[in-house]
């Protein structure tokens, strides 16, 4: 698929996914939801990929949905949500299940699916200047792109359901307090410190993330024996990797761990 709303590119063992389409405030439309669908097939069957990096384009992360193609035609609407979300949620799926952390760096608004799809990174960097807005109850819409699951995640229930149902927007500050982001620098360092965290992320123990990611997102929802015996199975797997031979290792010898991924 030839991108024409994102930019993928891979280097040294770091995926960098870029929103491409600032005029119209890198919208999550049909055609970005394609796009995004096919970049996270592309990243989860590339073994090289080590850590995702997010960001985007102009003066806005993104706006969300697109107004203009929802009201283009209503009578369809219903159908076409059907459509883009298969694509959009296999994509926030592929991506929550890959070894590869996500660090998203966030400036400028950031709403509606937009805002649920970055809740899902591991790391969120954002600038003080950045606004998450929830949107979905201001059109009278629920909401997608996972944002059900990352927003209490990130924030907790109670919180979320206050957030979505008031439609509330939130500043950076306001983000960093309820744990919908992790960092908030000056807009001129977002890119500079998301990239850190993600090349950093990137020369680390990329199986043991992956298992860390996947026990994290089961444990809201798995009985204490099932948890802790998918923590054993899960560490045992890790065990037997060769980063971790290398980091017992370099931990015996007094030295940094040079972790490859495997």
């Amino acid at each position: 698929m030839n991108f024409t709303q994102l930019a993928l590119r891979v280097e040294g063992g770091l995926a960098h996914l870029t929103l491409t389409d600032p005029v119209r405030g890198n919208p999550f439309d049909g055609g970005f939801c394609a796009e995004i669908s096919e970049a996270a097939t592309v990243l989860s069957e590339d073994r090289s990929v080590r850590a995702i990096l997010i960001d985007a384009e102009g003066p806005a992360f993104s706006y969300g949905g697109d107004i203009k193609t929802f009201v283009g035609d209503l009578d369809e609407l219903p159908r076409n949500i059907k459509r883009w979300t298969t694509s959009l949620h296999s994509a926030v799926a592929r991506l929550q299940r890959m070894d590869a952390p996500i660090v998203a760096a966030v400036h400028g608004l950031c709403a509606g699916g937009a805002a649920g799809f970055v809740a899902g990174a591991d790391i969120v960097v954002t600038s003080r200047e950045a606004k998450f807005v929830a949107a979905y109850a201001g059109i009278g819409f629920s909401c997608d792109a996972g944002s059900s699951i990352m927003f209490a995640r990130r924030m907790g229930i109670a919180r979320a359901r206050r957030f979505l149902i008031l439609n509330q927007t939130l500043t950076a500050e306001e983000a960093l307090e309820i744990g919908l982001v992790d960092e908030v620098v000056s807009t001129d360092e977002v890119a500079g410190v998301a990239n850190r965290i993600a090349r950093e992320l990137a020369s680390g123990p990329t199986r043991a993330f992956g298992e860390i990611r996947r026990l994290l997102s089961s444990v809201e929802d798995q009985p204490l024996e099932t948890q802790l015996e998918l923590e054993a199975q899960a560490l045992a797997r890790s065990a037997a990797t060769a980063d971790a031979r290398e980091g017992l290792l370099a931990f015996a010898q007094r030295r940094s761990a040079n972790f490859t991924g495997n």
